[in-house]
């Protein structure tokens, strides 16, 4: 077992202008990247090639996604052997999860007698479980996507033990490496990459947009309030519902355009395409959003709250608002003025696109690379 040997590295925005270079000399890198549950296919693929197009010599580890197509590989090898049962028979039936907690062992065990030079976690799907199973004899990483994930966050104990067992910990954000020291974890901070995309303009200059999974912390109900407070305003909310939404269309009555399920890529950027601005009235429970950085790559500003690090992006390439957590007041006058003025519009703009000019997948395979360098 390798020593856990943390150091709290904020790696420095600029270094996020520059291009695969270094690394492409250094001899082909061995990286396994684990996905157990298939959360972010999307993350997962991006890096995945970024690391391939950089030298590195990268397996995929994961399951089936269940809501859709999953990109092809692109210079790097995609296996599947997680829950070979409950992720191709099950949806979100309540039969999945005691079937995927017996697939779980088999598949992490057979994940730990691989050798790759750094095995690299993206989630871990039964916290519980990976407290005895996780005892990798090659070095490792985690990336905190979400920090404390929403089922075990209150379960500090648990979570001091699992990330104890890395030898580096990836947050998003200052903000997410700050949450971390709290519980003794230093982390290094890589930026969440903007996904990159050019869709058609069809913006009709009052299109609110709520994207992504639709569940509790995403503050649906405060997006519907600021639309339903500025003239002329529409709100379109498009995602997979993760929770009832009639509550939420009896609220938001004709104001919004509802676009439910899983969306392909297609229709993700059909919506993005219409958006004048994103909202993002999220609670604090998470360190970056994908939904954000979509956005973003697609040259959409967005106002949000000042939670978790979703305001380091907007702030720091000037790509929109960023209001106090909660403040409904806040979050609907910061939106009136990115519609009803064109100049703050265009620079907001300008800064969504600075913002996927910098943040590419690129610079953060570098970025990661030079993280595995550290431990191989």
């Amino acid at each position: 077992m390798y020593a856990f040997r943390p150091r709290g590295i904020v790696l420095p925005w600029k270094m996020f202008q520059v291009r695969t270079s270094r690394r492409s000399t250094v001899l082909r890198m061995r990286v396994a990247l684990a996905d157990p549950p298939a959360f972010t296919p999307a993350y997962d693929h991006e890096l995945a090639s970024a690391l391939a197009r950089a030298g590195a010599d990268v397996e995929l580890v994961t399951s089936r996604f269940r809501f859709g197509e999953t990109p092809q590989p692109a210079g790097y090898v995609r296996s599947e052997p997680f829950y070979p049962l409950s992720a191709r028979v099950f949806r979100r039936s309540r039969l999945r999860i005691p079937v995927k907690a017996v697939e779980h062992g088999p598949g992490m065990l057979g994940l730990l007698r691989r050798r790759p030079d750094v095995l690299h976690f993206q989630w871990l799907a039964a916290p519980e479980l990976d407290r005895f199973l996780l005892r990798s004899r090659v070095p490792t990483v985690f990336t905190a996507h979400d920090l404390l994930p929403r089922r075990t966050a209150r379960k500090l104990g648990l979570w001091r033990t699992l990330l104890s067992r890395f030898d580096r910990v990836v947050v998003h954000s200052a903000q997410g490496r700050e949450r971390l020291a709290e519980l003794g974890v230093e982390a290094v901070v890589i930026p969440h990459p903007a996904f990159p995309s050019d869709p058609p303009r069809a913006d009709d200059g009052h299109t609110l947009l709520c994207l992504g999974t639709i569940r509790p912390y995403k503050g649906l109900g405060d997006a519907i309030t600021v639309a339903k407070r500025i003239d002329g305003a529409r709100l379109l909310v498009a995602g997979d519902p993760l929770e009832p939404v009639n509550g939420y269309r009896e609220q938001a009555g004709n104001v919004a355009e509802w676009r439910l399920g899983y969306l392909a890529q297609r229709e993700v950027e059909r919506a993005l395409g219409e958006a004048t601005v994103a909202l993002f009235p999220y609670r604090p429970e998470l360190d970056q959003s994908g939904a954000l950085l979509q956005a973003l790559g697609a040259g959409v500003p967005a106002v949000a709250y000042d939670v978790g690090g979703i305001a380091e992006p907007v702030r720091q390439f000037g790509a929109g608002r960023v209001v106090p957590a909660g403040d409904v007041e806040a979050l609907t006058a910061a939106a009136r003025e990115l519609l009803r003025d064109p100049a703050q519009l265009a620079a907001a703009r300008a800064g969504a696109r600075r913002a996927r000019e910098t943040l590419t997948w690129d610079a953060a395979a570098v970025a990661h690379l030079a993280v595995y360098e550290e431990l191989a």
